[in-house]
């Protein structure tokens, strides 16, 4: 049985290399590609030269750190010819939630004129809304809530471009960073570009779903979300009833894959707790305030695309019919959605409308889904066959760190 579990495990694992577009060579631990050679971008060897590196201060760590003044880009990676970066590595002196959100990070493939990552740095590495904490997924890590790993193969053909841009309006006064990667790598045709956009909306829509990731055209894959929601406290009950739906190749009104609830996009059921595995996690769940973030990530179970996709999540919550009631008296923004009490489920829009649910012929402690507007972001993870993506640029940082409720 123990040996039937680790073959599956290395199935796994062999699925995720495979579909991750990315030269299988650089996976291939007991194999030197031809020609490849290995690179890091630090302060101590910003250009990855050879034979250049740690040459101040008589070789003896002369520049470990920088600072980063305000409003201040520093280009951390410039490199020519083909490659993939396959890992990341940053810490800062200030992890506060608004200085992390207030840093940007861009990174250009192939000349492009727009950067095919744009986001706000603490958010890319799963710092959202809260204080940074210890965890390990598949893609990110933070070992003791002190830095910044990615592992995320990063392939361009012709070249690649990191800026990171303070926006705190203050002096960052440490910086440190490597970015690991491998040159003279030749791609195959359907080694695709990495993608990464951020996203935020206080309050959402009343009746609209949250874009987790706005249309992108073209053929690619999506790789999984970091998502925060804080939960605005006019209403009452659970905020996490919201459906993620994926609309694939020209879907319109429908999408072609659809899930059953928050928590249940994360692997877990009933409301949710933090816990951090490989692909799925919960790094904040702050009940006092109303807070959580979450994350998924698409590895084992690939999500693609051929034309286009959008990535969508409800504004949905639910609690007793009683509470909904009681908040629909107070003028609370609500919409109820449905009611479920023993077997039974009532789907209220099939009935005449509007509905009344005092009239309505449920228990009073039956559980009412109802639309309701929170404050949600996100940073959606993807593929595409292109350096640009023709997303919107970043909001700027004074959007980016209103306070949540």
């Amino acid at each position: 049985m123990k040996m039937l579990r680790f073959v599956s495990l290395v199935l796994i694992t062999l699925c995720f290399v495979s579909t991750i577009p990315v030269s299988a060579q650089t996976h291939d631990l007991h194999r030197k590609p031809k020609g490849a050679y290995t690179r890091w971008a630090s302060f101590e060897n910003p250009a990855g030269e050879k034979g250049l590196g740690g040459m101040t201060n008589d070789a003896a760590k002369g520049a470990a750190f920088m600072p980063l003044d305000a409003g201040e880009s520093k280009t951390l990676l410039n490199v020519k010819g083909s490659g993939t970066i396959t890992r990341m590595w940053f810490t800062v002196n200030d992890r506060t939630t608004d200085t992390l959100r207030s840093l940007k990070l861009d990174i250009y493939w192939d000349d492009a004129g727009t950067p095919g990552v744009s986001v706000p740095f603490g958010d890319f590495f799963g710092v959202m809304g809260e204080e940074p904490v210890a965890f390990e997924s598949a893609l990110f890590s933070n070992p003791e809530a002190r830095s910044f790993n990615c592992y995320i193969p990063m392939p361009f053909r012709k070249s690649a471009r990191l800026v990171m841009t303070n926006e705190t309006g203050t002096k960052l006064r440490l910086l440190f960073y490597d970015i690991d990667y491998i040159l003279n790598v030749k791609h195959e045709k359907d080694a695709l570009y990495f993608h990464a956009c951020w996203r935020r909306e206080k309050p959402t829509a009343l009746r609209k779903d949250f874009e987790i990731l706005p249309k992108v055209k073209g053929a690619g894959r999506f790789l999984g979300a970091n998502i925060f929601v804080s939960a605005n406290p006019i209403y009452t009950g659970w905020w996490g009833e919201g459906e993620v739906k994926m609309f694939l190749d020209g879907d319109a009104i429908f999408p072609t894959i659809v899930g059953t609830g928050t928590e249940d996009y994360i692997g877990t059921g009933w409301g949710q707790n933090k816990f951090s595995h490989a692909y799925q996690g919960c790094l904040v769940c702050n009940e006092k305030k109303g807070r959580y973030m979450f994350y998924r990530y698409h590895v084992p179970d690939p999500v693609y695309f051929d034309k286009d996709i959008r990535v969508t999540i409800q504004q949905m919550g639910g609690d007793s019919k009683a509470k909904v009631i009681e908040m629909q008296k107070k003028g609370v923004p609500l919409v109820p959605v449905s009611v479920a009490y023993h077997d039974r489920f009532i789907r209220l829009f099939d009935l005449p409308q509007p509905v009344n649910l005092e009239q309505h012929d449920s228990p009073m402690g039956s559980w009412t889904n109802y639309f309701r507007q929170d404050d949600v972001c996100a940073v959606a993870y993807f593929y595409l066959d292109k350096p640009e993506n023709g997303l919107r640029p970043l909001a700027p940082a004074p959007e980016r760190t209103i306070a949540p409720y």
